[in-house]
């Protein structure tokens, strides 16, 4: 039986906010993050911290603990495609858009136009190809969305509680891994993100775990891994939380027309907004979509969502003269496909 927000003690709550990144990448990692824990006056031995982990995982109040990778670091390529299915076609376009391998996450969002919203993601072929295909299978044209700019991905979800900042970082724990120069992966380099994209196992030396069932010497994942979290292939380690179970079902994707020279002001203050955890500037396409600055907020209720889209609006004001005109939230209304980003075929084609 799975847990949820009413459910969580002070303990659970101070361990979400703590470890959703900067969780240590060292041979025994409980120890040094119970430490800091009890520094902060919150009482865990390492045992208990590690239990409680695995418990919270257990229950789904944790899609996983481990890295979070960015697929775009590994190779190949991503980008949010938006297109048309008109409503006696919809579940048909839906389909035939879904059996693309290609296509991670499909999402039916609120617009008066553009309803299907998906991400496509390549190995070591043309997202323009998938897109001739999608094109050609269902006779509706698609709208490419590549990110032009990219300023905040930081999809934290903090609850009431202990450590309400979030701000644990023990990430520098260890010695700080030399780069190799090197944009391509090497065999064993492509089977570490493989074994550890999905998750680490909660036992007390999950870097050991992970060696072994890779083959490799534990010390050399713990230097690779946190190689990786310096160079931003991997994101951050820690508590990847289920944000749902946490009580934040409302997201709104907001979409923003702003002029092309405020952009580069615009984008680090609206990131600057803690709550945001997407911020990117995207292309328009004339007649179609005249957006280029895209917005992801997250709320517990309605109230609470409506709330961060008006902080999101007075900061773009500073910045710009916003009229109502100027953007649009688009809630998704049904996830039609969520399979997650293919790191194996992505890490494989940049593999030497």
């Amino acid at each position: 039986m799975g847990m949820d927000i009413g459910d969580l003690d002070d303990r659970d709550r101070a361990v979400l906010n703590a470890f959703q990144g900067g969780f240590p990448v060292v041979q025994r990692p409980f120890e040094p993050a119970a430490e800091a824990l009890r520094s902060r006056g919150v009482e865990f031995s390492a045992t208990e911290l590690r239990d409680r982990v695995r418990t919270l995982d257990e229950n789904g109040v944790l899609t996983r603990f481990g890295a979070l990778i960015n697929a775009e670091e590994i190779g190949g390529a991503a980008s949010l495609v938006a297109m048309h299915a008109p409503e006696h076609r919809f579940d048909e376009i839906a389909d035939t858009v879904n059996d693309i391998q290609a296509v991670a996450h499909n999402y039916e969002r609120e617009h008066p136009h553009l309803n299907m919203w998906f991400v496509v993601s390549v190995a070591d072929r043309e997202v323009a190809d998938v897109l001739a295909e999608i094109e050609a299978e269902t006779g509706q044209e698609t709208y490419n969305l590549p990110k032009q700019q990219e300023f905040r991905v930081e999809a934290k979800f903090l609850v009431d509680g202990p450590i309400p900042d979030g701000d644990v970082d023990l990430s520098h724990l260890g010695t700080t891994p030399e780069p190799t120069g090197r944009d391509t992966l090497t065999p064993a380099e492509r089977d570490l993100v493989v074994a550890v994209q999905d998750g680490l196992p909660v036992v007390e030396t999950p870097y050991c775990a992970v060696a072994d069932d890779i083959g490799r010497d534990p010390e050399w994942v713990v230097a690779t891994l946190r190689r990786f979290n310096e160079s931003g292939m991997v994101r951050r380690v820690g508590v990847i939380p289920n944000h749902y179970a946490l009580g934040y079902t409302e997201n709104g994707m907001t979409v923003w027309n702003v002029p092309d020279d405020a952009v580069d002001d615009v984008g680090p203050a609206v990131a600057g907004l803690d709550f945001v955890t997407h911020c990117y500037q995207r292309p328009r396409h004339d007649g179609v979509w005249e957006y280029n600055f895209f917005a992801m907020t997250h709320g517990r209720s309605e109230a609470e969502s409506e709330a961060r889209v008006e902080r999101v609006r007075s900061v773009m004001d500073d910045h710009w003269d916003v009229t109502d005109d100027d953007w649009d939230t688009l809630f998704s209304t049904r996830i039609l496909k969520k399979t997650g980003i293919r790191l194996d075929e992505r890490a494989d084609a940049n593999t030497e």
